[in-house]
């Protein structure tokens, strides 16, 4: 018997996504689509490729903007304020206990040995996820099917998402699809405090006690992060090196690459890893800050727009314009793999975690959580094996 759709119903499924959500934002936007279109029935696919559409053509993290979406379509505002909260909220708290332990014992390379197992597993599920996405979302659509090989190959020969690609996609089907004058005719026819010392358990990082200020500027920071940043959550990476690491010099090297193993080993969305890097410059004032900074442009980018987009979703032209974006979202992430892959898969042992993470999930569909842990573990006793743990 399927369950009605309900506030709590959602905030409880958030919470659980928030909590045992591996695998980046492919995985997180797969699990999304099998569990509350296809098996729950709680959002039709129409509602899905909606706010999948919008989460794509606005900046920030995909996965936390199309869960925003859902919320929004739910209960607007409260709804899609219910919904980020409760998605976002468990991986900041893991992710401030990991910056915790990092400042106590001064390094995490018990981390790298679990990611070694984990990054090779989370390359099988989301490959899963992605195909899963590209068959609901193209259908028997040559002209889709073109744009997503399209996106797939720019995507992996680039190593980045661009965001105007995906304008510029739905542009093209909406031409093709729509003609060029209907859409005129539419047209036609509608015209001291800075520096004032603050609770040292709060605000101390791997430095000394930051200052106001400090909190000031990794939110403004993290802020351009979440608005001006396209694309999925690992494509705020190269953004984030260059400001933590190159302009503010808040983290070395190592500190960082440290930063981003926590984004991949931790449920919930990638960008979460800001929280970490808050609290290692910071304390907990610092992941606060970041937190907010890089979500809230995110959660308006969402609200804002979304009675517009819904009010016109239903025009041809609109329509045809989503379904461009959409199919360039599919390819892009198809070609995330890709780009992914080659960094998670290096050797033998993770080649065939790869492949016997795809071979369980697609033929006995064993749950992802266990498939991360059981990866996990491998990576630990094979770091031990090799005296590296």
């Amino acid at each position: 018997m399927i369950q009605q759709r309900t506030t709590s119903g959602l905030i409880h499924y958030f919470l659980y996504l928030g909590s045992l959500g591996f695998g980046g934002p492919v995985a997180l936007i797969g699990y999304m689509q099998r569990d509350l279109v296809e098996q729950r029935g709680w959002f039709t696919k129409e509602e899905y490729l909606k706010g999948l559409a919008l989460s794509q053509l606005a900046p920030g993290p995909l996965a936390a903007q199309l869960a925003i979406c859902l919320g929004y379509t739910h209960g607007r505002v409260w709804g899609a304020t219910a919904v980020g909260v409760a998605f976002i909220a468990p991986s900041f708290l893991m992710t401030v206990a990991l910056g915790a332990l990092y400042l106590a014992y001064g390094g995490l390379s018990w981390m790298q040995a679990a990611f070694y197992g984990v990054g090779a597993a989370v390359i099988g599920i989301i490959v899963r996820s992605a195909w899963k996405l590209g068959t609901m979302t193209m259908a028997g659509d040559r002209l889709l099917w073109g744009i997503f090989a399209v996106m797939a190959l720019v995507t992996a020969w680039t190593e980045s998402e661009i965001g105007v690609l995906f304008v510029l996609c739905g542009v093209f089907v909406l031409l093709v699809q729509a003609p060029p004058r209907r859409l005129l005719g539419l047209v036609g026819s509608h015209k001291a405090l800075w520096s004032a010392p603050w609770p040292a358990l709060l605000l101390t990082g791997l430095g000394a006690t930051a200052t106001f200020g400090v909190l000031l500027d990794i939110l403004w920071f993290f802020t351009k992060a979440g608005a001006f940043v396209f694309g999925s959550g690992l494509a705020i990476v190269p953004f984030l090196y260059g400001g933590v690491v190159q302009e503010h010099h808040w983290l070395n090297d190592k500190q960082f690459l440290d930063a981003v193993a926590v984004a991949m080993i931790t449920p919930g969305p990638v960008v979460i890893t800001v929280a970490f890097i808050g609290y290692l410059v910071a304390g907990m004032g610092g992941a606060i800050a970041a937190g907010i900074g890089v979500f809230l442009p995110v959660y308006l980018f969402v609200v804002i727009p979304y009675p517009w987009f819904d009010k016109w979703s239903a025009n041809s032209q609109v329509r045809a314009f989503v379904k461009g974006v959409t199919a360039a979202a599919a390819g892009a992430i198809a070609g995330a793999c890709f780009v992914l892959g080659k960094r998670a898969i290096f050797d033998w042992p993770t080649a065939a975690l790869a492949v016997a993470a795809l071979a369980l999930l697609w033929r006995f569909k064993v749950p992802e959580p266990i498939l991360i842990v059981g990866a996990g573990l491998i990576g630990f006793a094979i770091f031990w094996l090799r005296g590296a743990a």
